[in-house]
């Protein structure tokens, strides 16, 4: 399911570096967000693992973007990332892998987020908590 309002959906993120990484959108609903990589050599540390960073963004996207559809389906608006705690929990250097991000808890303008990487097998790779700030100015200022 894709909520409307997110100009390259489906399949997509609006974010140029989501982009460049090649991080899709997948889905996006009121209160859930999911991203999917597929792994290649760009994302890898110089031990061949998947780059820290590269889960971080993963996961802040998707615990941001869960937040942005109101219960009504429409988009909120842009957000920005408050804080980001994640916790990386296995090492993995192929395949497709898939952040999923839900809303915990909700206010006018801020919301908390939890979020997973997962492996297609479901093999969990790294967890994220964060906060967020929404703000429906389009520059996100």
């Amino acid at each position: 399911m894709m909520a409307p309002g997110f100009a390259d959906a489906p399949g997509g993120a609006d974010n140029p570096l989501l982009q460049h990484l090649g991080i899709e959108l997948a889905e996006v609903a009121a209160g859930r967000a999911v991203f999917r990589i597929d792994l290649d050599r760009r994302h890898l540390n110089r031990q061949g693992s998947l780059q820290g960073g590269v889960a971080a963004t993963l996961l802040d996207a998707a615990c941001g973007y869960a937040g942005l559809v109101g219960a009504d389906g429409q988009l909120q608006g842009n957000a920005v990332t408050v804080m980001l705690n994640v916790a990386y929990l296995r090492k993995v250097s192929r395949g497709r892998l898939r952040a999923t991000g839900t809303v915990t808890r909700a206010g006018r303008s801020m919301y908390f987020a939890t979020g997973e990487l997962a492996t297609e097998s479901g093999e969990l790779i790294a967890t994220a908590q964060g906060a967020f700030k929404r703000n429906s100015n389009a520059s996100g200022e």
